[in-house]
């Protein structure tokens, strides 16, 4: 298997060849398992393997562990590739024989990555998808709502990806939805905005460009928003299982369990993913420009440069609101995600201080327990 066709190209080789990591082979990740098994992909075929107790010892987070659309570096002591190749199973714990030969080493420096801050009171990042050229953030027509859109665009932008919205279902609206395309492309400033029916086969062609070979895309959104339906249209099979829509609102059941990679028949490649309840945000107030381009050109006028758009006199922003320019709940909004932000900042850095703290404890101890004088005792 020619690993050009799973995205592989000169940056990447380059990436490999800094490494210095003799011996090691390139795979790409398809899948991750709760359990720890990473399906991958690499020049012969698939396998299966886990990252090395050293690689567990040597992470200091879980965003450090391998994702789906990695680039990681293994080894395949006493075997060659070919011995090693075979044909999934679509079961990671069926081919635990595999894992005392194929070994995840190192993860190659990612070009992007969509980040999240874990669900619950437990503070981490997780990464959901790597090295991915385009986030489609697909939306029901019938349940489109503006401020979870808002979230899914400012995590996209801070991604480093470029963010597609894909407005699903529009045959269930009059006029194929129109009225909510439009108003979603003013929540989107700067998206590139498709609105697409797979029963009706509306606006599909639209999509194909975004399709070219090489490129990696990950389908985002809501339970039943209507991503894994898409991906069955785009691989022409069913191979993610859909639910039945409701009647009473258009929306589909949750199905995707877990975050797969996909290699399409014309060349992409397309990360399906679970359907998020919560949608945290981890790092980036930039990048949260991008998302609200219109509150930060109306920041440009504010007559301080650190204004944040409170209280302040002279601020643009909110004489926007109070004119009815912009919309307050879209201002809003936006000022609890600068708060989100802040907090995860503060979090961050008391978690930083802490963790060095710790390591200069147990540096000191090892140097104590070393001492000519503590061996005596």
């Amino acid at each position: 298997m020619d690993l050009y066709r799973y995205g592989w190209d000169e940056s990447w080789q380059e990436k490999w060849e800094k490494a210095e990591a003799p011996g090691l082979e390139p795979a790409r990740v398809l899948e991750v398992s709760g359990s720890g098994w990473y399906r991958l992909q690499w020049a012969v075929g698939e396998c299966v393997g886990t990252v090395s107790g050293r690689f567990r010892h040597r992470v200091q987070s879980r965003s450090d562990f391998p994702a789906v659309g990695d680039w990681v570096l293994v080894s395949v002591p006493g075997a060659s590739l070919e011995e090693l190749s075979l044909e999934f199973t679509s079961n990671l714990a069926a081919d635990a024989a595999m894992m005392d030969k194929v070994v995840i080493r190192a993860v190659l420096p990612r070009s992007s990555a969509f980040v999240r801050k874990v669900s619950g009171r437990e503070f981490e990042a997780q990464v959901v998808a790597a090295n991915v050229n385009r986030v489609f953030i697909v939306c029901s027509a019938t349940d489109v709502n503006a401020r979870r859109l808002e979230r899914y665009l400012a995590v996209a932008h801070e991604s480093q990806a470029v963010p597609v919205v894909v407005v699903s279902k529009v045959d269930l609206l009059e006029d194929t939805g129109k009225e909510v395309l439009e108003s979603v492309r003013n929540i989107g400033l700067g998206c590139e905005v498709y609105g697409v029916s797979v029963t009706s086969r509306v606006g599909l062609d639209e999509l194909v460009p975004h399709l070219s070979p090489g490129q990696t895309i990950a389908l985002l959104g809501s339970s039943g928003a209507g991503k894994s339906t898409l991906l069955n249209c785009f691989m022409g099979d069913n191979l993610q299982r859909v639910g039945e829509t409701r009647k009473q609102d258009g929306r589909g059941r949750h199905t995707t369990t877990r975050r797969t990679l996909f290699l399409l028949p014309g060349g992409a490649m397309v990360i399906d993913t679970p359907g998020m309840r919560e949608l945290a945000l981890w790092d980036g107030e930039a990048n949260l420009d991008d998302a609200f381009e219109d509150i930060a050109q109306l920041a440009q006028a504010c007559t301080y440069r650190d204004c944040r758009h409170t209280a302040e006199p002279g601020c643009a922003v909110q004489q926007a609101v109070q004119q009815g320019q912009l919309s307050d709940m879209r201002f809003k909004n936006y000022v609890k995600m600068l708060a989100e932000l802040a907090y995860v900042a503060r979090k961050q850095n008391a978690q930083q201080m802490q963790e060095e703290r710790n390591r200069w404890k147990k540096l000191t101890k090892e140097a104590r327990q070393r001492s000519p004088r503590h061996r005596l005792r």
